[in-house]
């Protein structure tokens, strides 16, 4: 079950970001290498987002988001990986996922500059924005683009996940207001 779980959210990280959103025509839409290398940069975010609450959060429900957020993210790079493999797909590189670098990297300074309450509304806001993109993001662009079943019905399963996650970003978040 937990492996069931974990690839499916592997499937729904892959893209999780605004930068995602920035409307890409019919003939832009991101290949499977693409949407694997887009899988694992955008895990890797989280990963360090979730890394960086829980060194500067003092909230304990904000400490136990960024715990659920690492543990199913991690999680999720290691059935990513496994998916990859079995699926011998070699990800490629791509605008997408330098984008999502770039603005994660630029996030991450952003609220490293803030302590407190001041951090923890702005992290668990900024997991709200996430959660929102990462599920538009399935809804349009991910879901329609993957061309393998296995991987589009991962996705399919990974969009409930992520509505989850963002129920739970958005119940810390009105507790902290």
């Amino acid at each position: 079950m937990f492996t069931r779980w974990s690839a499916a959210i592997a499937a729904a990280i892959l893209l999780s970001s605004p930068a995602l959103l920035q409307g890409a025509s019919a003939a832009d839409k991101p290949t499977d290498p693409q949407i694997a290398h887009i899988a694992y940069t955008a895990g890797v975010i989280d990963i360090n987002a979730a890394k960086q609450a829980q060194k500067k959060a003092k909230n304990k429900d904000v400490k136990a988001f960024a715990e659920d957020m690492l543990r199913d993210h991690e999680a999720v790079n290691k059935q990513a990986l496994a998916l990859v493999k079995k699926l011998n797909v070699t990800p490629e590189d791509n605008d997408t996922s330098k984008t999502l670098s770039k603005q994660a990297s630029d996030k991450l300074a952003e609220l490293d500059k803030l302590s407190g309450a001041a951090f923890d509304k702005a992290y668990v806001a900024n997991e709200v924005a996430y959660h929102k993109a990462v599920n538009g993001a399935l809804e349009t662009q991910l879901i329609p683009s993957a061309g393998n079943a296995e991987l589009k019905s991962l996705l399919q399963t990974g969009l409930k996940i992520f509505q989850g996650h963002q129920q739970h970003a958005e119940h810390v978040a009105a507790e902290l207001k």
